[in-house]
């Protein structure tokens, strides 16, 4: 415990769970949330979510080398650790929310986001951070005293506002869990939340640079003029000329992986020192984060982005995959909607009973947002024959 700083969240001082537990003799609430989590069937399904190519036989793209929704979820677990270890802030916690953050994805990444959002604009809306809150205190249904993880509240507080307070009309399944269990999403997050947020950053940033050229999408030449990034080719050069292309490649990368995380902890730690919270509380009570990025870095990182929306995710080949998948996604809510008995077991029957169509809806949502691409790819085939 003395390891922590005192602005760190201590074990000790948990808000505790919604349903009382007995506490483990050798685990902190916290890392017995990270085994909850990672014991989940829905963390499980993450393996077969995409991140940004669609999983598909045949790939083009040789896509057994790309991330998914797991192994970018990993990703970001190490680099909170990392971060959160630096820092001296509790990495069981920042590893608990960066384990749980892409929970509630559905298939197809944000394209399939993007379109069940649209589709349930008449039902409450769509948010993945709202439904990942959804999964761990409902859907999942494994425990003998109650649905869900029944996750601390401090992993709950993270769920909900890794990215920040939130503010606003709330998603309906935001609101549900917080009518529960007030969440206080008018404050910032713990520190260790707000690591899992960055280092989602670092990660996909990080990663999507590398797919994107394994996909050949763009070229290390194309790099060259972008900050941070070209200067990492650079040195690379420099350092080991005539090196072979993948191991350039390599090599480069994580060196903008490096800067990333360096320039997250060493601005952590100025503001810290200046800032000199005496508490977790008042890390939330802040005006806003204090882990992030520093400006400069920020803006070099901003036309990083600005790169991959244009060069990859509105690639014309990525862009002909969101139209097929978003069709996908077209046919087969509405088609659980008005016949759920086509649903399997439980959800068909929950579905037909649900009192009205909102809630009908919603129990179609959360069996189409839970699919895998390849379920989600075979349920189309065989329902619909396309």
């Amino acid at each position: 415990m003395s390891s922590f700083a005192p602005y760190a969240c201590h074990p000790d001082d948990s808000r505790g769970r919604l349903h009382a537990e007995q506490l483990s003799t050798f685990r902190s609430p916290w890392q017995r949330d990270r085994d909850r989590i990672i014991h989940s069937s829905a963390f499980r399904r993450l393996k077969h979510k995409t991140q940004v190519f669609v999983e598909q036989e045949g790939d083009a793209y040789r896509g057994d080398y790309f991330r998914t929704r797991l192994t970018h979820t990993v990703e970001v677990a190490q680099v909170a650790r990392t971060i959160a270890g630096a820092l001296n802030l509790n990495t069981d916690l920042a590893e608990s929310v960066a384990l749980a953050h892409d929970l509630g994805h559905p298939p197809f990444g944000h394209t399939g986001e993007d379109a069940l959002a649209a589709l349930m604009a008449p039902y409450g809306g769509f948010d993945h951070n709202a439904q990942a809150l959804r999964i761990v205190t409902r859907l999942e249904r494994h425990y003998a005293d109650f649905d869900g993880l029944n996750l601390t509240w401090e992993s709950l507080e993270g769920i909900a506002k890794h990215n920040g307070p939130v503010l606003g009309p709330l998603p309906y399944a935001l609101a549900e869990v917080n009518a529960e269990w007030d969440l206080e999403l008018h404050t910032n997050a713990s520190a260790e939340a707000q690591v899992a947020a960055v280092a989602d950053d670092v990660a996909y940033n990080h990663h999507d640079l590398h797919d994107g050229l394994r996909a050949g999408l763009f070229t290390e030449d194309d790099l060259a003029e972008l900050p941070v990034v070209g200067p990492a080719f650079a040195e690379v050069d420099d350092r080991h000329p005539g090196l072979d292309p993948d191991r350039r490649r390599h090599e480069a990368l994580r060196r903008v992986f490096g800067v990333m995380v360096e320039d997250v902890i060493a601005v952590a730690q100025n503001r810290l020192l200046s800032l000199q919270p005496a508490s977790a509380q008042d890390i939330r009570d802040m005006d806003g984060p204090i882990i992030r990025f520093s400006k400069p870095l920020y803006q070099n990182i901003k036309a990083i982005k600005s790169f991959l929306f244009a060069r990859m995710y509105r690639a014309p080949s990525v862009v002909d995959e969101r139209v097929r998948v978003t069709a996908m996604l077209n046919d087969l809510f509405p088609l659980f909607l008005n016949d759920p008995a086509q649903m399997p077991g439980d959800w068909g029957a929950e579905a037909t009973d649900a009192p009205d169509k909102t809630r009908r809806a919603r129990i179609v949502l959360d069996y189409v947002a839970g699919m895998t691409d390849r379920y989600a790819i075979a349920e189309h085939q065989r329902l619909l024959g396309l």
